[in-house]
């Protein structure tokens, strides 16, 4: 069993994402904040995110500020796969537990937690991905393939890979071309 996540922990973005995320963790909550800009477009997301025993996405609230004005969306989840956005049945996210939010590196530790990935074969870990201009919510399909105890090859659609680095506790301290820990 992985460490408990340290109490706080931080990002630099790099590469196509010029900001800043800060991330508050206590047992079955991720709270936290981005602050960027992508392609000069600014925005500031803000997110909760509830978790069960199993590490499954029981609630995501996100609200977003951009030059367009403020936003905000609510997903919940029975933990069996069945999802609510901002109280509407939302069938195109059947089957999925983890919620991804694009303005952040933190999400990328709910598979790792509440899967157990081993062998050489990719592990299927698709999720509700909120994106973080307009909170649209959509269907990721992602895999990730255990390299160590630190180290996970990472696809998503559209032919994304990288090797993402983790810490003891599972959080992301490398996720290549998105973010690197700074604290």
């Amino acid at each position: 069993m992985a460490p408990a996540l340290p109490p706080f922990a931080a990002w630099r973005f790099t590469g196509a994402v010029d900001g800043f995320e800060v991330l508050y963790a206590e047992p079955g909550r991720l709270r936290g904040h981005t602050s960027a800009v992508e392609d000069g477009q600014p925005y500031a997301v803000r997110y909760d995110v509830r978790l069960d025993d199993a590490w499954r996405t029981r609630e995501a609230r996100v609200w977003s500020d951009t030059v367009a004005g403020p936003r905000e969306t609510t997903l919940r989840s029975d933990g069996e796969g069945r999802w609510t956005v901002d109280g509407a049945p939302a069938p195109h996210l059947d089957g999925l537990v983890d919620v991804d939010l694009e303005a952040s590196a933190c999400t990328n530790t709910l598979p790792v937690h509440r899967l157990d990935i081993r062998g050489d074969a990719p592990t299927a870990a698709s999720a509700a991905y909120v994106q973080a201009l307009d909170l649209t919510v959509r269907r990721l399909d992602q895999t990730y393939r255990r390299r160590d105890a630190h180290r996970y090859d990472y696809t998503s659609e559209g032919g994304f890979a990288a090797l993402l680095v983790y810490d003891d506790a599972g959080l992301v301290l490398d996720y290549p071309g998105i973010a690197v820990r700074h604290a």
